[in-house]
């Protein structure tokens, strides 16, 4: 058994930016991520692994440097809350077309605007579909769990350069702040510069190769050049939603309804089935994990299986239904139910709205 802390949520991930062999977070403080820097800045990781940390002038310029670091083959990664990822977005747009692998953590809180410091999940189409310009994808871990958010950070390091792409962990203000138990990994060591050259042949090095340049950029005024790497982009969204989808299943072998929730809203979902069947209702959840790619193929099997309906639980207007709608085509019921601006639904009320929306709707 590794290392067990008590930690929060944003504590957690900024450990595990340590321990995951990080070269450079580049961040800047906003509620309710703020923890991230603190902590990262009280460990001072420069001393035990050589990783840097530095409060940037901004997100715009926090996400640019991604674009820097990661280009040169390192492990970089930052984090924010809602109003600065939309800082982001162009950077990340930018880092999409050049195939910079980094990591971006975004601790939802309540919108639009400037909104509040409480949890949401409002960013989902923002995050999911891509809210830069461009056709682009970004892979999406979606953490249920303090101990997911350590997890998930060596994870989506490991995705990020497999695909050279960037890869965003999509928490909120409740994972973020609470406080949960953590088995820590073991260390992982930073690659030196030599290894770093060897491992990402495609990085930056501030060398010539062959006699030419290496350049790393989203820039191509030839259409047909562009129209080519935008083939390229596709193809490779394709084959990571062949290969890297990850979904949970609870009590779904004998389930009449299915919740479809993720992160907070899967958590307090879970109680919501504990109390529908104790009253006889078969209720499962589906928790979708990788938000992008979308577990399509389990909600289609479900949906074949005879489910009666689903309720997709969000901390927002609903904006994941739209994904589960476009899967069941209309062969059974889907039904939304949320909270808005920073409320948190119990498990009482998630019950009340399947038994109001599906069961009796």
């Amino acid at each position: 058994m590794g290392e067990l802390k008590l930690m929060k949520g944003n504590e957690a991930l900024a450990e595990a930016a340590i321990r995951a062999g990080v070269d450079g977070y580049f961040g800047y403080p906003i509620t309710p991520q703020s923890e991230v820097i603190e902590y990262l800045m009280a460990e001072k990781p420069y001393e035990r692994t050589g990783m840097v940390v530095l409060q940037a002038e901004s997100e715009v310029a926090s996400i640019n440097m991604l674009y820097g670091g990661g280009g040169t083959g390192k492990k970089v990664m930052t984090s924010s809350s809602s109003p600065g990822i939309s800082l982001m977005q162009e950077g990340l747009s930018y880092l999409a077309g050049a195939e910079i692998p980094c990591v971006v953590a975004n601790v939802v809180r309540g919108g639009p605007g400037l909104g509040d410091i409480q949890p949401a999940q409002s960013d989902y189409f923002q995050s999911v579909k891509g809210g830069g310009h461009g056709d682009y994808r970004l892979i999406v871990l979606a953490p249920a769990s303090v101990q997911e958010m350590s997890d998930f950070v060596p994870l989506a390091f490991d995705l990020a350069f497999k695909y050279r792409t960037p890869a965003l962990i999509i928490s909120d203000g409740l994972i973020g702040q609470m406080m949960e138990k953590v088995e820590l990994f073991d260390q992982i060591p930073r690659l030196t510069d030599e290894e770093v050259i060897k491992r990402h042949p495609w990085a930056t090095n501030g060398k010539p190769v062959g006699g030419e340049r290496r350049i790393l950029t989203s820039l191509d005024l030839d259409p047909h050049r562009l129209e080519s790497h935008n083939w390229h982009l596709q193809a490779k969204y394709k084959t990571i939603e062949e290969n890297e989808v990850r979904f949970e299943m609870l009590h779904c072998e004998d389930a009449e309804y299915v919740i479809v929730a993720y992160g907070s809203s899967a958590r307090i979902a879970q109680k919501s089935i504990q109390l529908a069947r104790e009253k006889g209702i078969k209720v499962g959840l589906l928790r979708p994990i990788t938000l992008w790619p979308f577990p399509k193929k389990p909600i289609d099997e479900l949906t074949k299986s005879g489910i009666k309906g689903f309720l997709s639980v969000e901390m927002s207007a609903g904006q994941m239904i739209e994904d589960v709608k476009l899967v069941v085509e209309g062969r059974t019921k889907v039904e939304h139910f949320g909270r808005y601006g920073g409320v948190i639904h119990s498990p009482e009320q998630v019950l009340e709205a399947l038994e109001q929306k599906i069961i009796g709707g």
